[in-house]
């Protein structure tokens, strides 16, 4: 099973943390505080997140310094970023943002709903590549045990494993189709659905795989829904 997402908060200010847990704990995830530019990158260092929230206005570092080093780096780049700033500034802030690679820019006091919803959606995202990364492990396992197995006349346990990866898949084929059904019904950002496109194609074709591994099997799977 997969574990619970972990979700990095990023504020100098404790009282901004306490209410970004209170808003975000909801969700059921593991969030983890950084009261500071520095201490966020130390720990993405070792730790995998499934989004960042990322106060602008800090001392030191500030949210666009400490993103361009998140972006900069092969390990942290592709994290989603979302910007929470105050509200008194003007357009060339929010563009700042964008341009420093965040996927959102949330000016305070926000809607704890909003905030929340947007979170989940990253999240969810998170989950299922996960998931994905699962299958393929062990579709990569099953393909390096599929030869020893056949020299020793088991032909039966290599069967039984495509069996099992074609009912995990599924699995997450059926999740990945009403999230992405959820995101075609909202009011979402425009880089959740590209994520989520993206997460199709990977399923696609990793199901293609699978079909053509299996014994007999001479047509294509059902094509996935494409999200636009």
């Amino acid at each position: 099973m997969v574990q619970k997402a972990k979700i990095l908060l990023v504020d100098d200010r404790p009282e901004n943390l306490l209410a970004l847990e209170a808003i975000l704990s909801a969700l059921d995830q593991t969030l983890v505080r950084a009261s500071s530019g520095e201490e966020a990158l130390k720990a993405l260092l070792t730790d995998d997140f499934a989004v960042i929230l990322l106060d602008v206005q800090m001392p030191g570092m500030d949210g666009f310094e400490t993103a361009a080093h998140i972006k900069r780096r092969e390990r942290t780049r592709d994290i989603p970023i979302i910007f929470l700033t105050a509200i008194n500034h003007g357009p060339h802030h929010t563009f700042r943002g964008y341009a420093a690679g965040a996927v959102d820019y949330i000016s305070k006091p926000f809607d704890p709903w909003v905030l929340r919803a947007k979170v989940s959606v990253f999240v969810e995202l998170y989950m299922k590549n996960c998931q994905l990364r699962e299958q393929a492990a062990l579709l990569r396992l099953q393909l390096e045990g599929g030869g020893q197995a056949g020299a020793v006349g088991d032909a039966k346990e290599p069967a039984g494993l495509l069996a099992e990866l074609s009912a995990r898949l599924a699995a997450v084929e059926e999740q990945a189709e009403a999230l992405s059904k959820q995101l075609d019904d909202e009011s979402v950002d425009a880089a959740a659905v590209a994520t989520a496109a993206h997460l199709e194609r990977k399923l696609t074709g990793l199901r293609r795989a699978l079909d053509a591994l299996e014994p007999g099997t001479t047509g294509a799977a059902p094509p996935f829904p494409s999200q636009h």
